[in-house]
C-alpha cells in the first residue's frame, strides 16, 4: 500500500507553487474579510497534512474504492437536495456537524478518481459504444444534480473535466472531432433557444446575468454592478497597486462596493491591492502549477495515473479562467 519512497522523485516544485498561491490566498482573505483569516490558515494547514499524509499511500490502491467514492457522491448530492442550506437562491450547502462545505465541489475530485480507475478498467474498449454510453451516463448523474441546485459555473467546469478526462483515458480522434462536429451546432442553438424571452432552458437569473454581459450599460445598477465594481478595483491597483490594507478613501474594497470580496472576487481584491504586478504573479503561478500537474501526468505510471494529473491540472487551470474571466468582466 506505502510507496517505496525516493526523496529525489518527490514533486518539490508542485509542493511549492500550491505553498505559495495558499500563503497569498491567507494573506488576501486577510483583507478582504479579517473574520475569514484565521479559518483560512487552518485549512491550509489541514490541507498541508492530508497532502503529505496521502503522497505516501500508493494511488492504485486508494483508487480500488472507486464505486465506493462513486456512490458516496450521490450521496452527498442527493443529501444537498433533501436538506442542503440554502443562500443567494440556490441550494448547494450540505451542514453535517460544525462543517458547511459544498458537496458540489468535492464531487470535481471523486468524479476524477472514479473514472480514473473506470476508464483504466476498461481502456482497451475505451473507444467502444457501450463503454462510451455507460461513461456517459456515469457522468450525467450527478452532473444533473449539480446543474439542478443550481450550479452553473461548477457544472460547466464538471464538463471541462469530463472532457480532460476522456482525452487524457485515450479516446479516439475520429470521436473527438465527430463530437466536435455536433457539439458545436448544438450549443450555438441551444444558447439562442435559452436566451428566447420564454426559454425554460436556463434560470432567470442565469439568462439576466447573460444579458448583463452583453449590455452592462442597461444593468449598470443591478445585474452588472458586481464586475462593473470589480473592474473599477482592479484597475485602480494600476502596476503596484494601493497596498496591502490600506486605508484610502478612493479604495472600491474599503467602500464596501465589492460583493463576495473573499470568495467569488477575490482576485479584484489581488488587482486593486496589488496592482498588474500581482496579479500577473498570481496568473503565473497558477499556470505553472496547471502545467506541472500535466508534466505528472505526461510521466505517469499508468492510464489512471495519467487521468488524475491532467484531470487536475484542467481543473486548477479552466476554474482559475472562469473565476479571473468573471472578475475582469471578459466572461458573464
Amino acid at each position: 500500500m506505502f510507496k517505496n519512497y525516493r526523496l529525489r522523485d518527490y514533486d518539490f516544485k508542485l509542493i511549492i507553487l500550491i505553498l505559495a498561491l495558499s500563503i497569498i490566498g491567507i494573506i488576501t482573505i486577510g483583507s478582504a474579510e479579517p473574520a475569514q483569516q484565521t479559518k483560512q490558515m487552518a485549512g491550509v494547514v489541514a490541507g498541508l497534512v492530508i497532502m503529505i499524509a496521502l503522497s505516501f499511500f500508493n494511488y492504485s490502491v486508494i483508487l480500488k474504492l472507486y464505486w465506493l467514492m462513486y456512490i458516496g457522491n450521490l450521496v452527498l448530492l442527493g443529501l444537498v437536495i433533501l436538506m442542503g442550506e440554502e443562500g443567494n437562491g440556490a441550494q448547494r450547502w450540505l451542514k453535517i456537524g460544525g462543517l458547511q462545505f459544498q458537496p458540489s465541489e468535492l464531487a470535481k475530485i471523486l468524479l476524477i478518481l472514479f473514472f480514473a480507475q473506470f476508464i483504466m478498467k476498461y481502456k482497451e474498449k475505451l473507444n467502444t459504444f457501450p463503454v462510451i454510453a455507460s461513461i456517459a451516463v456515469l457522468m450525467g448523474v450527478p452532473w444533473i444534480m449539480v446543474k439542478e441546485q443550481p450550479a452553473l459555473s461548477t457544472s460547466l467546469v464538471l464538463i471541462f473535466i469530463f472532457c480532460v478526462i476522456l482525452y487524457a483515458g485515450g479516446i479516439s480522434y475520429k470521436l473527438i472531432f465527430g463530437a466536435l462536429a455536433v457539439a458545436i451546432p448544438a450549443v450555438i442553438i441551444l444558447v439562442s433557444l435559452a436566451m428566447q424571452p420564454d426559454s425554460t432552458i436556463l434560470e432567470t437569473y442565469q439568462k439576466n446575468r447573460i444579458l448583463a454581459f452583453v449590455n452592462p450599460e442597461e444593468y449598470s445598477t443591478d445585474l452588472a454592478y458586481q464586475q462593473l465594481n470589480s473592474v473599477m478595483a482592479i484597475g485602480s491597483g494600476e502596476l503596484d497597486g494601493k497596498g496591502y490594507k490600506n486605508n484610502e478613501i478612493t479604495s472600491v474594497k474599503n467602500g464596501n462596493f465589492l460583493s463576495e470580496a473573499e470568495t467569488d472576487f477575490i482576485f479584484a481584491v489581488i488587482g486593486e491591492e496589488f496592482g498588474f504586478k500581482g496579479s500577473i504573479a498570481v496568473i503565473i503561478l497558477l499556470l505553472l502549477t496547471a502545467m506541472e500537474c500535466i508534466s505528472v501526468a505526461v510521466r505517469a505510471k499508468d492510464v489512471a495515473g495519467t487521468i488524475i494529473a491532467a484531470a487536475m491540472g484542467g481543473l486548477i487551470a479552466f476554474q482559475s479562467f472562469v473565476n479571473i474571466g468573471v472578475a475582469t468582466f471578459i466572461l458573464p
